[in-house]
């Protein structure tokens, strides 16, 4: 250890305590700082920034000592809003008196304190303009590290309002009032309309041309010439002058695409830039013709090539000229795997001459054979400014679709022009062969004439000429100047993206200060050189074929490079150095933005609320919207709504007034009384973009006076009268939270006249939430009262109002009023006659069950009912013996199944029987019901699915919906005998039928609810659905609209909706004339489409008041049975799938039994006479015909059944070909190209999935040999329809696989169509007339079958320029 060291590392003790106690002092010090900080009174601000309406509803809150600066105070809230200190004022917004006080100093030192700011109470501060400028947003530190700042600004740029924003307080959306603050680089965006960022990228770079601005400028528009709206050179002046001088952040580009003759539309196409710089010159060209500027584009940007093809015996060189306006470099040669490194390799490659020989020779004139030759291009002038387009979209043919080449391609900031010029030194004295591309007769010219010809222009182009006046003669490259064809770089137009769409910004560099600006859309952005590197494109890997694909997509498209030459460099026209025009243009446009900033500061400070006013004299409420200064008066803002009302000669002034309103709740919250000179921008809470409330204008009339109305509660009172089991429509009152109930009792007793002793109120605070107010000292906020009530009143001295709430009258009374609805029901038109007659007969009779006696004892018209019921009883019969049949044959062992078949086999009613029958053919049905009273019924014939599929329907028998017949039934659980209107009560209706059931012989179907869409009317009790509840019932005949039909009968219901559907068709039964399991309930929704209700018990919770509902005659489901709709599959037809009927299918049955069961309704509702071998069932998909269904398949087990299935029946030319689910079955087309056309569809059954068996089967029925045969699968939805004119060449013929379900075929099921042909049959040539011809046809066939002609993937708008301002509505300009 070093002596001394001690003494330096262990401190002395008088050290170390010296240490201590200045720790201590500072600590003690920070203390006392804290202490009196906190007994500092602080000043609460509140700023709300006005600047502009996105922000109007935001505030910022500061707690701050009252020591505080003022200037700090600034600091503060420029900070927490993002704008910079210094740009914006602060003024006082606390109301009254403040207007006239000036703006606080952002540079005082004034504590809070003194600045007249008031310590414990919320100080309202106003963020505004200063001196009619908006803020200026504070933008992100530039020492943040260029990388990060350059990376945010290069490539698709971000929305207005998240660059530089501290806090969340800046929107970071787009919106209009981010394009009023000008970029920091002092240039002016443009706003993107939807999709046009390649126009301003162009728009931009043209802007940045010295020479073409400067030309724009000297051209003078002619008002009385042209209109101003379609003059696309003044739009585009207007446009750059605003550019140059505009305040705004960006401007729009609307005026430049209206005078194109584009519509809004148009903004959402995106086309390509190069595509619109070549449109646009022309149209420029053609609005220039006969001016100075006639031939300004070529001026500029125009330049000449020579194409030439020169034999290689005789030095024979046959040429022409043509001109250019850009050059396209191509980034990858076609077949190459890698793409140029350079624009200088890619000019190299562009003049790199091809050897023609073989079969490509040459013809040479002066040979007089094929001769090998040399063909290329040769530069002969450059334009000034030289325009390169790299060609980064291409088509890949192996996926034939579009592609971007995003291939790394470097380009130099100067181009040496020079090293492109092709001076030939072995040039043939011989002449040659010339045509100028120019010229309006071609043919052959001497040399010195081309020559001649060219010196004559090369007088007028700014461009460089190699070319001499001289014959012959050439300028060597040694001839020319150093620095002659340098050209710089100055505007890149970047895209971003893929081939099917992206973005365009551009890269330019200002002549000005050669300082590089990214112009993307609105936003406006410094960027450095490395920034240009980085839209070279591709990546840091190897240039390989693959490489585009990992590589960035945004990169380089267009470049534009400026010939270096300081004699005809231009600078930018210097305001003093305007035309005349433009500093008249310049002065008109500067006008117009200050009256449209203006008008910004009036749309800033203008309240815009709802008003409504009910007409005094009409009694009809009023509404329209009320836009006021928020300055302005209370007093002034009703002679305003006074005014705008039309109120002048209907009542005066001072009988009006505003107040504070909720329409939505139909209340008024307040009044002003004493408010008349209060601004409404006080009253109303602030400039804000929408109100949580209205206001009103009350009237009142001259002996009146208005009311004073504190805030408090609108209740909307019901009259509830028990006697009556009415609810009247409700009256309006005013109340208070804090009044108690009785307080409440004794408000409503003055508004409705009831006494208060009595009284009962019942609240309903939401749906069936219904609370009986019985604490007289509780007030209405402790009991739920919010802004919007409704209460129940009544107020009666019977015996109701001393039971429990819960076991009341009222209590029923009122929760039958919010649970019934309204139905409409549509009866059916075929009337089943005397229903009543029937019923009473039927409960004459007891139990005995015996229809036929009691038939006997009928006499009229009711006698004839033995029929009905003999029809009945014998498909009855069928169904058991049928039933029986099934269940010996299955499996005898199990229970369940037994159970039900001797449940089955004990029924005897015949009314029971006529219920568990599993098919009774309606069409019978109805037929026998329509003959059962020939007085009242006409004997039309007409089975369900007629009803179906015609919604035209007569209407119910007179005498059952007269008047005197409509119901008005409560069901009870008690089996009580409720009369009803038509003199029968709700046990007689149904009694023989439930007696049996009630004896515990009760029918049976299968208990998988579940698996069914449907359910049992009864419950496992036998006891009726309908019976289980207390449940509301009316019904009474309606006039329908006449709309609805002429000869329809209509029932307006009043139900209960928690009614189950078993029950609601068992009170419809005597309105409908049949048992609830002899008709069907669709439900109408919108645009009249029908769906059956199924589900027996559920209820009625998803109607709604007004709900229409059709009744329709037919037997309705029972558990285990399904609904299905049978078409007809006709594949030769031009309609292929055709509706047949509706059937029934159940669970557990066979294919073959259903096919029995549809044999006699095919043959009477549809007139097909079919055996069961000649037809079959299948799948139905859509329209497409599935898997074959064979005889044994049981639903449910084989075959998934649902509600609402569909199946197709097809009719057999011969016996059934598919025997085993292992064999497929598809239908196969001949394709014959020689006759164009297409041979009717035949079915082919394979053994297997094998493609060759598929080839052999063909060559079966064809005749084609084996060899021969080509065969493809069609397209889409059966028939799969194809033009012929496209067939050929569109389908993916002879696939290359072995099987059929693999893929492209994926052939797993049956009904896949294949086409095949004859690969030796040639194609039919067509010409031109017949081609038309059958495109004409085939276009109308397939139209009609609803398929499209051709695939087509949606196609470009072209991009067109229209010179007369718009296009001409025609069909074929695209």
């Amino acid at each position: 250890m070093v002596p001394g060291e001690e003494n330096q590392l262990v401190p002395k003790e008088d050290v170390f305590w010296r240490c201590r106690q200045n720790i201590f002092d500072e600590m003690k010090k920070k203390f006392l700082q804290i202490e009196n900080a906190a007994e500092e009174p602080r000043v609460l601000c509140i700023i709300q920034d006005t600047t502009n309406s996105k922000t109007v509803n935001e505030r910022i809150t500061l707690n701050l000592p009252a020591s505080t600066p003022v200037r700090k105070l600034f600091e503060d809230v420029a900070n927490k809003v993002g704008y910079i200190n210094g740009t914006f004022d602060l003024v006082w917004g606390n109301g009254i008196n403040t207007a006239d006080m000036p703006p606080l100093d952002h540079t005082s030192d004034k504590s809070l304190l003194d600045a007249n700011f008031e310590p414990g109470k919320k100080n309202f501060l106003h963020l505004t303009d200063k001196d009619g400028e908006q803020p200026q947003i504070l933008l992100e530190d530039s020492s943040a590290g260029e990388d990060s700042v350059h990376d945010r600004f290069i490539g698709p740029l971000p929305r207005e309002g998240s660059v530089g924003s501290t806090s969340d307080y800046v929107s970071q959306s787009y919106s209009y009032s981010s394009i009023l603050n000008k970029s920091e680089t002092g240039y002016v965006g443009l706003v993107n309309q939807a999709m046009t960022c390649y126009l301003n990228s162009l728009l931009q770079t043209l802007f940045m041309t010295p020479e073409f601005r400067n030309a724009l400028y000297k051209w003078e528009f002619e008002e009385s010439e042209e209109d101003p709206v379609t003059s696309i050179p003044y739009q585009l002046q207007r446009l750059f002058v605003l550019l140059q001088t505009s305040k705004k952040r960006a401007i729009e580009t609307t005026d430049v695409t209206r005078s194109f003759g584009w519509d809004s539309s148009e903004a959402w196409q995106q086309h390509d830039v190069q595509e619109l710089c070549r449109v646009m010159f022309d149209a420029l060209e053609q609005k220039w013709k006969q001016t100075e500027q006639a031939d300004l584009i070529n001026e500029l940007y125009q330049g000449k090539l020579k194409d030439y093809v020169r034999c290689l015996e005789c030095g024979y060189e046959g040429w022409r000229i043509d001109t250019y306006l850009d050059i396209p470099l191509v980034i990858r040669p076609y077949g190459s795997s890698q793409a140029f490194a350079s624009v200088e390799e890619a000019l190299h490659a562009f003049i790199q001459p091809e050897i023609l020989d073989g079969p490509n020779q040459y013809f040479c004139e002066r040979c007089k054979k094929k001769c090998d030759a040399r063909k290329g291009l040769r530069f002969l002038h450059f334009p000034y400014l030289l325009t390169l387009q790299l060609k980064r979209f291409d088509f890949d043919y192996t996926t034939m679709h579009r592609i971007k080449l995003n291939d790394r391609m470097t380009f130099p900031e100067e181009l040496d022009m020079s090293t492109f010029i092709d001076v030939e030194d072995e040039k043939s004295p011989q002449t040659e062969s010339c045509t100028d591309s120019g010229a309006e007769n071609e043919g052959s010219c001497h040399s010195d004439q081309m020559s001649n010809d060219f010196s004559n222009d090369d007088g007028v182009d700014e461009g460089i000429c190699l070319e001499t006046n001289s014959g012959t003669e050439k300028i060597s490259k040694s001839g020319l100047e150093k620095n002659s064809l340098i050209y710089e770089l100055f505007s890149v137009m970047v895209h971003s993206g893929s081939a099917a769409g992206g973005h365009y910004y551009a890269c330019i560099k200002s002549f000005s200060d050669e300082q590089w600006y990214s112009f993307n859309d609105q936003h406006v952005s410094r960027i450095t050189q490395e920034d240009i590197k980085k839209t070279h494109g591709g990546s840091s890997g190897s240039r390989g074929y693959y490489s585009s694909a990992f590589a960035s997509s945004t990169n380089a498209y267009m470049l534009i490079y400026r010939l270096k030459d300081p004699a005809r460099n231009a600078k930018f026209l210097e305001v003093d150095e305007y035309p005349e025009h433009i500093k008249n243009l310049v002065q008109k446009e500067r006008e117009l933005e200050e009256q449209e900033k203006r008008q910004r500061e009036i749309e800033r400070n203008t309240c815009k609320i709802k008003l409504f006013c009910l007409h005094p004299a009409k009694q009809v409420m009023m509404e329209n919207k009320l836009e006021v200064h928020k300055d302005k008066t209370l007093k002034e803002a009703v002679e305003m709504a006074y005014k705008m009302m039309d109120l002048e000669e209907v009542i005066p002034l001072d009988c009006c007034r505003l107040v504070k309103y909720d329409e939505f709740h139909d209340y008024l919250e307040r009044s002003y009384e004493g408010e008349e000179d209060t601004p409404m921008g006080l009253l109303l809470g602030g400039v804000k973009s929408t109100y949580m409330f209205d206001l009103l204008l009350e009237t009142r009339k001259p002996d009146q006076v208005f009311q004073s109305y504190k805030p408090g509660v609108m209740v909307k009172v019901h009259v509830v009268d028990l006697k009556a089991e009415s609810v009247a429509a409700p009256i309006t009152v005013r109340a208070y939270l804090n009044q108690t109930v009785t307080e409440f009792k004794q408000l409503i007793s003055k508004a409705i006249h009831l006494p208060a002793e009595t009284m009962r109120i019942v609240l309903e605070r939401c749906y069936n939430d219904l609370r009986l107010l019985g604490v007289p000292s509780k007030t209405l906020k402790a009991e739920g009262f919010f802004r919007s009530n409704k209460v129940f009143v009544e107020s009666s001295e019977t015996l109701d109002y001393q039971m429990a709430f819960a076991d009341s009258h009222l209590w029923k009374l009122l929760d039958r009023h919010a649970n019934t609805i309204r139905l409409f029901v549509l009866l059916p038109e075929q009337s089943p006659g005397s229903y009543s007659k029937r019923t009473a007969y039927q409960k004459a009779g007891g139990d005995s069950g015996n229809v036929d006696d009691d038939c006997e004892r009928v006499k009229g018209p009711v006698g004839s009912l033995k029929s009905v019921e003999a029809i009945l009883e014998e498909s009855t019969e069928k169904l058991k013996s049928l039933s029986l049949q099934q269940q010996q044959d299955g499996d005898n062992g199990d229970s369940s199944k037994s159970t039900e078949t001797s449940d089955f086999e004990n029924i005897e009613s015949p009314l029971n029987e006529r219920d568990s029958s599993a098919s009774v053919d309606n069409r019978e049905l109805e037929q026998h019901i329509q003959t059962s009273d020939p007085e009242n019924f006409q004997s039309e014939e007409r089975s369900d699915s007629d009803v179906n599929n015609d919604r035209s329907t007569s209407s119910v028998d007179s005498d059952i919906l007269s008047s005197s017949h409509s119901s008005d039934t409560l069901c009870n659980a008690d089996n009580a005998q409720i009369p009803l209107a038509n003199g029968l009560d709700s046990h007689s209706i149904t009694s023989s039928r439930r007696t049996k059931a009630n004896e515990g012989k009760k029918e049976t179907w299968d208990t998988a609810e579940e698996d069914s869409g449907t359910d049992s009317e009864y419950d496992e009790s036998g006891k009726s659905r309908g019976e289980m509840q207390y449940m509301y019932f009316k019904a009474e005949p309606y006039a329908a609209d006449e709309g609805s039909g002429e000869g329809h009968k209509w029932l307006m219901v009043h139900v209960d909706k928690r009614i189950t559907l078993a029950a609601f068709k068992q009170h419809l039964e005597p309105f409908v004339g049949v048992l609830s399991s002899h008709f069907k309930v669709f439900r109408v929704y919108a645009s009249n489409q029908e769906f059956e209700s199924v589900r027996l018990n559920e209820t009625l919770s998803s109607f709604s008041d007004d709900n229409k509902i059709t009744i329709r005659l037919g037997r309705a489901l029972k558990k285990g049975e399904y609904r299905v709709k049978v078409y007809q599959l006709l594949v030769n037809e031009q309609e292929p799938c055709k509706f047949l009927l509706d059937a029934v299918f159940a669970k557990g049955m066979t294919v073959r039994q259903s096919k029995e069961e549809l044999i006699p309704q095919l043959r009477e509702q549809c007139g097909l006479e079919l055996s069961i071998d000649r037809f079959r069932l299948r799948k139905k998909t859509w329209k497409n015909p599935g898997t074959v269904f064979l005889d044994y398949h049981i639903y449910e087990e084989d075959i998934n059944i649902s509600s609402n299935w569909e199946v197709f029946l097809e009719v057999l030319d011969g016996v059934e070909k598919m025997k085993s689910m292992s064999q497929l079955a598809v239908l196969s087309r001949r394709w014959k190209p020689s006759e164009m056309k297409l041979d009717p569809f035949q079915e082919v059954v394979l053994e297997s999935s094998s493609v060759d068996e598929l080839r052999e089967k063909l060559s079966e029925i064809s005749g084609i040999p084996l060899e021969d045969i080509e065969f493809a699968k069609g397209r889409g939805t059966f028939p799969c329809d194809i033009s012929v004119l496209d067939i050929h060449q569109d389908l993916d013929w002879n696939p290359k696989v072995s099987t059929l379900n693999v893929w492209p075929l994926y052939i797993c099921d049956d009904g896949a169509v294949i086409f095949y042909r004859d690969k030796t049959e040639e194609l039919m040539e067509l010409t031109d007339e017949q081609r038309n011809e059958l495109m004409k046809k085939e276009s109308s066939r397939l139209q009609k079958t609803g398929h499209r002609v051709t695939y087509s993937p949606r196609k470009e708008k072209a991009l067109k320029i229209y010179l007369d301002g718009a296009p001409n509505k025609d069909l074929t300009q695209d």
